[in-house]
């Protein structure tokens, strides 16, 4: 393939798979190799379990009070084949939850392994350093961040119930893609509750190094939280225009923390 071929300089423009050119009949042995190490790199971040002390000490050094916590999926084979149990509070948790429970508050953040634990090491604490100053400046009442395993996005719903909080922000690995194994979304919910749906739910997805970064991803889910409390609601109706404020001086404010 020349370097004058525009295919090429597409390439250079994406990690999708464009242009991986042919041996024959066939892939050239590098697109094959990659291609392997990729799909092997997805299946490492699902099955991989998520280091949860290590996370919660993690939180802890920002100044973040912490809690545990358990999906009703026992083991990581059955989470994978049962995501409704990913929903869902394991009755321990569930219990452990609600007698930490204090007066209501504000917004209630949850760090959960999804299906890529890799995402969560890599991205949560990052993304929570850089959200901090925005949280302190707020005057928002917040519970302590809640590490979930064997979780789903719908499982921060009964935490947020349990917790009393007006919105709940779900930090969780999302499914692995074959070019970025590591991404990590964030679903905002206002009035949190079992049975919510997804439409209910605002979604800043691919954050991660080579995508959505950690301070601007806590730009927006700041402006997110903001609208939603001050609006009382979240998804469909509430579209993400934190862009307009990127070019003046509060967006500048609140990446330089």
């Amino acid at each position: 393939m020349s370097r004058d071929d525009p295919w090429q300089r597409l390439a250079g423009l994406t990690p999708a798979r464009i242009a991986l050119g042919r041996a024959g009949a066939g892939l050239p042995t590098r697109e094959v190799l990659r291609f392997g190490l990729a799909h092997a790199q997805a299946r490492d971040a699902v099955h991989t379990p998520l280091d949860a002390d290590d996370m919660r000490t993690g939180i802890a050094a920002l100044g973040f009070e912490t809690l545990p916590a358990a999906s009703a999926a026992p083991d990581r084979a059955t989470y994978l084949r049962r995501p409704d149990l990913g929903r869902r509070l394991d009755e321990a948790s569930a219990a452990s939850l609600a007698a930490a429970a204090r007066d209501p508050v504000d917004l209630a953040l949850v760090v959960a392994d999804g299906l890529s634990a890799r995402a969560v090491h890599e991205g949560a604490v990052p993304l929570l350093t850089a959200l901090k100053p925005a949280l302190t400046g707020s005057g928002w009442r917040l519970a302590p961040v809640v590490v979930a395993t064997q979780a789903r996005v719908a499982l921060g719903d009964a935490v947020g119930a349990l917790l009393k909080a007006r919105a709940v922000a779900v930090l969780i690995g999302e499914r692995p893609g074959l070019s970025s194994p590591d991404s990590l979304g964030i679903y905002l919910t206002f009035d949190p509750r079992p049975g919510r749906t997804d439409a209910e739910r605002n979604c800043l997805s691919n954050v991660r190094a080579a995508g959505l970064a950690p301070d601007l991803a806590a730009f927006k889910l700041h402006w997110l939280i903001d609208q939603a409390l001050n609006r009382r609601l979240t998804g469909v109706a509430l579209k993400d225009e934190s862009d307009r404020l990127l070019a003046g001086s509060a967006g500048r404010e609140v990446l330089e923390g």
